[in-house]
């Protein structure tokens, strides 16, 4: 699908006509610069590779530099493949802008959580703990409970909730896009987008 790369900035509210606030997170959307065209003949499927965010120089391997360079652009930090678009409409070193996307038009949202380590279940799944400490602390408050049967199976079945690694995982949701300020890069889309702010995020149509 058509997309750009983009870049968390926050969150904020705005009114609509009717004077009702509309949670949004704001987006830094491109602009983004074709740093390689796809096509069948050569790759065996068309595609758009678009860059974003530019890092320095000696902050890139010799591999990068080059690649960056047959497209007259900067190294990027950030480089993600996009399907849908028109054939021969662009070529390398093009720059595609928030102008992309239309105003009151959902898009797919993509980014990565934040990583949260290895957590236990009450903090991972939401369980509730045991009961009160009228007797004293003790150290089960938040233990998992029982985890299986005894006699039969004797093992804890497939896709038991259990402590473990938490966050830092792809996420994508479906969210309305409500404002696009074309001069300063930036999109406003109705609700909460995953990962931190300064997190890089996926946006297709």
């Amino acid at each position: 699908m058509q997309g750009l790369i983009g870049k968390k900035v926050g969150m904020t509210s705005v009114f609509d006509e009717n004077g009702k606030s509309i949670p949004c997170t704001v987006l830094e959307v491109g602009p983004c610069v074709v740093t390689q065209v796809k096509t069948v003949e050569n790759d065996g499927y068309s595609a758009l590779q678009l860059g974003f965010d530019d890092k320095k120089e000696k902050a890139s391997n010799k591999a990068e530099i080059g690649h960056f360079r047959k497209a007259s652009t900067a190294p990027k930090r950030k480089v993600a493949e996009f399907v849908g678009f028109e054939d021969g409409k662009y070529k390398t070193g093009d720059v595609i802008t928030v102008d992309l996307f239309s105003d009151d038009t959902f898009l797919d949202v993509r980014g990565w959580t934040k990583g949260k380590g290895f957590q236990g279940v009450i903090k991972r799944h939401g369980f509730g703990g045991v009961g009160g400490t009228t007797h004293g602390q003790h150290d089960r408050l938040r233990a998992p409970g029982s985890v299986g049967a005894s006699s039969w199976p004797s093992r804890v079945m497939p896709g038991m909730r259990m402590a473990g690694r938490t966050g830092g995982r792809q996420m994508e949701t479906e969210l309305r896009v409500v404002r696009i300020l074309t001069d300063s890069n930036l999109l406003l889309v109705k609700g909460a987008v995953p990962g931190p702010k300064g997190g890089y995020i996926i946006i297709t149509k």
